[in-house]
């Protein structure tokens, strides 16, 4: 067993990159006081905004790298879907973006809802949403990664909607909260050094 240096400044994650290659047999919708509102063109501020706060626990930081004209050329292109999902009182809540990148897959980019909403049954919610509208006619793969820094229950969450694995790899990347993308207390179950 061997182990690997990950550099000052740096954290690593294993990556598990999952796929399905069949459309799963339709399901009832479970029952959520949510919505889901596509984003026709985000605007930058607005989806960072929404990107932080459902990602900001995980240390999501890639999208937050990005200037204007990068993120919009991002987002903002046909084979590219971004939804917020939205609480009761308006409130953005959850973030679903995906990309078709030719006729015959998809790759699920980001799907998150805020920490408080874990554990009751809004991900089976949006999941089944996101299918639904992933799996366009001529599809034949779905793609996502989840890793390690995500929730603790992702990766049984995917393969519970159906989503084998499919590779591992590990990744590397500086702390986003070392360079302030990221508030310095964001994540505290992940060590920084």
């Amino acid at each position: 067993m061997a182990l690997t240096r990950v550099a000052p400044g740096e954290i690593a994650t294993i990556v598990t990159t999952l796929e399905m290659r069949r459309r799963p047999p339709a399901r009832p919708l479970p029952d959520s006081p949510l919505r889901l509102v596509r984003w026709a063109r985000p605007q930058p501020d607005k989806y960072r905004a929404l990107f932080a706060r459902v990602g900001a626990p995980w240390l999501w930081y890639s999208r937050l790298t990005l200037d204007d004209a990068s993120l919009a050329a991002a987002i903002d292109r046909p084979e590219t879907q971004v939804h917020a999902v939205i609480d009761r009182a308006g409130i953005e809540v959850g973030l679903l973006e995906f990309t078709h990148p030719a006729a015959d897959w998809c790759a699920l980019d980001y799907f998150g809802l805020v920490p408080e909403l874990a554990g009751k049954g809004h991900g089976r919610w949006l999941m089944s949403l996101a299918l639904a509208m992933m799996w366009r006619p001529g599809v034949a793969l779905v793609r996502v990664n989840t890793c390690t820094l995500d929730h603790p229950s992702a990766l049984n969450f995917y393969r519970a909607q159906g989503f084998e694995s499919v590779m591992r790899t590990i990744e590397t990347f500086p702390d986003p909260r070392a360079s302030g993308l990221l508030p310095r207390d964001a994540a505290p179950q992940i060590p920084m050094l």
